[in-house]
C-alpha cells in the first residue's frame, strides 16, 4: 500500500506520522476482507470435513439439504456477528477513544483465531462456525471504528482518497484470502484450519502498532475537552505547527454539538434535522450490499464451476486483482470528480453488466468477464464511498450513533444476501442477477436525487446543508462557499 501513499504525497502534504497511523487503522479492514473472502475457495474442501464429522457422529452421510443449511450458516453467521459488532460502536468509541477501541477489539480476533484453527483437530464444525460469528463481530466493529479513525486524522483536501484506504484494505484482504486459499497453498485438506486461523498475524501486528499512532484529535478536543493534547495531535499529523485552521474548525464544530442535546439512535429517527442524513446513509449501505456484489464474494468459485470454467479458483483470483486494481483507480479519483458521480457511475456499471451476467450465465459464455466487469464498477463507486461518506454526512456528536445504524443495516443486507442467494439461484438459476439489476437501478435513481456531494466540505458544512434541508425542504446542497455566506449570515447555521 506504500505506492499509494506516495502517489498521495506528490499531490498532498502527507506525513510518516499519518501515513503509519493510516495503513495500522486499515489492518482491521484487512481483516474484514479476509474473513469475507477466506471462506470461497475452499467451499468443498470444508464441506466434506463437515460430512466427516456428521458421519463419524451419526454413521451416515449428512443429508444434501442439512449440508446446504451448514454451510450458508457458516458463510452468514459473520454477518450476524457483523450485525451486532456495528451496532456496538458506540458503546466503544465515546467511553474509550478511536484508538483504543480499535486495539481492544482484537481480542475477539484471537478467540476467533483459536476456534477456526482447531475446529479441525476437535472434530467440531460447531468451532468453526462459533469462530466465524466472532470474527463478525470483530469485523463489524472495524467498519465502524476504522473509517471514523482515518476521517478524524485526515486532512479536508484529502479525506475522501484517504477514506478509500478503507476500501482498500478490504479488497486487499479477499485477494490474500483467495491466493492462500489455493490448494496448493493452504486451501486442501490439511491446512484449511490454518487458512481460517491465519488471521491472527495482521492483529498481532495492530496491536503492536496502535500504541504508537495518535488518538482522533477530535475526540481530544470535543469528547475529552484537550483542546492542547489534540493541538499537539494536529503537528504531528499535518507535520507544521500552522495547524490553527483545523483547529477552529474542530472549535466551530464543538461549538455547534454543544448547542445540540445527546444524540442517541432513537433521536436519529425523531429529530428532523437528523432524519434525512440518516435516511440517505442507510440507503447508501444497502446500495454496497444489495448490488449483489457478496452472492459474488461468496459464491463465485461455485458460479464459475457451473460456468465450466476450467480453474475456478483461479478466475476467482482474477475477480479479486480486478477489485484491487478498479479500488485504486477509485482512490485516485475520488478527490477529483466527487463522491456522488462515481457512485452513479459504479451502480450504472454494475446494473449493466448484472444483465451481461446473466446472458453469460444463461448461455455459459464469457462469464468470467461479466463478473470482472461486475467487479469493477463495484469497486468505482458503490465499494468505497458507502463506508466512508456516512461519517462526512454526520458533526461529531451524532457521528458515532450514525455509524452504528448504518453499519446495522449494510451487515443485515450482507446476511441476507450471504444466507438467501444460494436457495434463490436455485430458484430462478442463471436469472438471479435480474433481482439485482432492478435494485441497483433504483438506488440508482435514489442517489441522483437524494445524496448530497461531500467532496472539498468541512464537516460542519455538510450538516449545515442538512439543518437548511430539514427547516426548508430543500433536496439539493448549495456549494461551499454558499455554505460560508449562511453560516454568515445566521449563527445558528
Amino acid at each position: 500500500m506504500s505506492f499509494v501513499f506516495c502517489s498521495l504525497c506528490c499531490a498532498q502534504q502527507v506525513t510518516p506520522q499519518l501515513m503509519m497511523a493510516v495503513g495500522t487503522a486499515v489492518m482491521g479492514s484487512l481483516q474484514f476482507g479476509y474473513n469475507t473472502g477466506v471462506i470461497n475457495a475452499p467451499q468443498n474442501i470444508i464441506e466434506r470435513f463437515y460430512n466427516e464429522t456428521w458421519s463419524s457422529r451419526f454413521s451416515e452421510p449428512i443429508p444434501p439439504g442439512t449440508l446446504t443449511a451448514l454451510w450458508s450458516l457458516s458463510v452468514a453467521i459473520f454477518s450476524v456477528g457483523g450485525m451486532i459488532g456495528s451496532f456496538s460502536i458506540s458503546l466503544f468509541v465515546n467511553r474509550f477513544g478511536r484508538k483504543n477501541s480499535m486495539l481492544m477489539a482484537n481480542v475477539l480476533v484471537f478467540i476467533a483465531a483459536t476456534f477456526m484453527g482447531l475446529s479441525q483437530l476437535a472434530g467440531s464444525f460447531e468451532m468453526l462456525i462459533i469462530g466465524r460469528f466472532i470474527i463478525g463481530v470483530y469485523s463489524g466493529l472495524s467498519t465502524g471504528f476504522v473509517p471514523m479513525y482515518i476521517e478524524e486524522i485526515s486532512p479536508t483536501s484529502i479525506r475522501g482518497a484517504l477514506g478509500t484506504l478503507h476500501q482498500l484494505g478490504v479488497v486487499v484482504g479477499i485477494l490474500m484470502a483467495q491466493i492462500f486459499g489455493i490448494e496448493a497453498i493452504m486451501g486442501n485438506a490439511t491446512l484449511w484450519p490454518l487458512l481460517l486461523g491465519f488471521t491472527i498475524l495482521p492483529a498481532i501486528l495492530q496491536c503492536a502498532l496502535l500504541p504508537l499512532c495518535p488518538e482522533s484529535p477530535r475526540y481530544l478536543l470535543m469528547n475529552c475537552n484537550e483542546e492542547i493534547k489534540a493541538c499537539n495531535v494536529l503537528k504531528k499529523l499535518r507535520g507544521t505547527d500552522n495547524v490553527g485552521e483545523d483547529l477552529q474548525e474542530m472549535r466551530n464544530e464543538n461549538q455547534q454539538m454543544m448547542r445540540e442535546k445527546k444524540v442517541t439512535i432513537i433521536e436519529l429517527f425523531r429529530s428532523t434535522i437528523y432524519r434525512q442524513p440518516i435516511f440517505v446513509a442507510i440507503m447508501l449501505q444497502l446500495s454496497q450490499q444489495l448490488s449483489g456484489i457478496n452472492a459474488v464474494f461468496y459464491y463465485s468459485t461455485r458460479i464459475f464451476e457451473r460456468a465450466g470454467v476450467a480453474q475456478p479458483v483461479y478466475a476467482t483470483i482474477g475477480t479479486g486483482v480486478v477489485n484491487t486494481a478498479f479500488t485504486v483507480v477509485s482512490l485516485f479519483v475520488v478527490e477529483r470528480v466527487g463522491r456522488k458521480p462515481l457512485h452513479l457511475t459504479g451502480l450504472m456499471g454494475m446494473a449493466i453488466s448484472a444483465v451481461l451476467l446473466t446472458v453469460a450465465m444463461s448461455l455459459l459464455v464469457s462469464i468470467c468477464m461479466a463478473i470482472f466487469s461486475f467487479v469493477a464498477f463495484f469497486e468505482i463507486g458503490p465499494g468505497p464511498i458507502p463506508w466512508f461518506i456516512v461519517a462526512e454526512l454526520f458533526s461529531q456528536g451524532p457521528r458515532p450513533a450514525a455509524i452504528a445504524v448504518a453499519g446495522f443495516c449494510n451487515w443485515s443486507a450482507n446476511f441476507l444476501v450471504g444466507m438467501c442467494f444460494q436457495y434463490v439461484e436455485q430458484l430462478c438459476g442463471p436469472y438471479v442477477f435480474i433481482i439485482f439489476t432492478v435494485l441497483l437501478l433504483g438506488f440508482f435513481t435514489f442517489t441522483y436525487f437524494k445524496v448530497p456531494e461531500t467532496k472539498g466540505r468541512t464537516f460542519d458544512e455538510i450538516a449545515a446543508g442538512f439543518r437548511m434541508s430539514a427547516g426548508h425542504g430543500a433536496d439539493k446542497y448549495s456549494a461551499p462557499e454558499e455554505f460560508n455566506t449562511l453560516r454568515g449570515d445566521d449563527p445558528d447555521l
